[in-house]
């Protein structure tokens, strides 16, 4: 079973676990630095652990010796991201069938009204690949 346990200060992180871990728990994700204490309590909380995650961001500051350490008994630990931001409206297919009935001189409006996508929308993708090439 997967959990994630999100908190703002280390204290308050030791507090969930020891609330959401259980023996039948095999996956954490932590979305702060996975420290000897926090890596203690997860494993005496959760015995049967193996895998724990953790942000991108602070994964580099992760001390080597609990990664060794953890490896050494079976358990990963790996960084694991979410994607951020607002997600995409429009595929990589759909942008890249735009750009090539532009460059074969489809008028904009045209392109538009086939793909049913706002004519602003269309000029953007054609302005972003007009300023990658340059």
């Amino acid at each position: 079973m997967r959990v994630e346990v999100k908190a703002r200060d280390n204290s308050e992180l030791i507090r969930k676990l020891q609330k959401m871990l259980g023996p039948e728990v095999t996956e954490v994700y932590i979305n702060l630095r996975p420290t000897k204490e926090i890596v203690v309590r997860i494993l005496e909380y959760a015995p049967n652990v193996q895998k724990i995650s953790c942000p991108p961001s602070l994964y580099p500051k992760v001390s080597k010796k609990i990664i060794d350490a953890l490896s050494q008994i079976g358990v990963q630990l790996v960084p694991e991201g979410y994607p951020r931001g607002r997600p995409k409206k429009y595929d990589e297919k759909t942008v890249k069938l735009v750009r090539e009935m532009a460059d074969m001189g489809v008028p904009m409006r045209e392109i538009s009204e086939r793909l049913g996508i706002p004519l602003r929308t269309v000029y953007y993708m054609v302005e972003k690949q007009v300023k990658k090439q340059s």
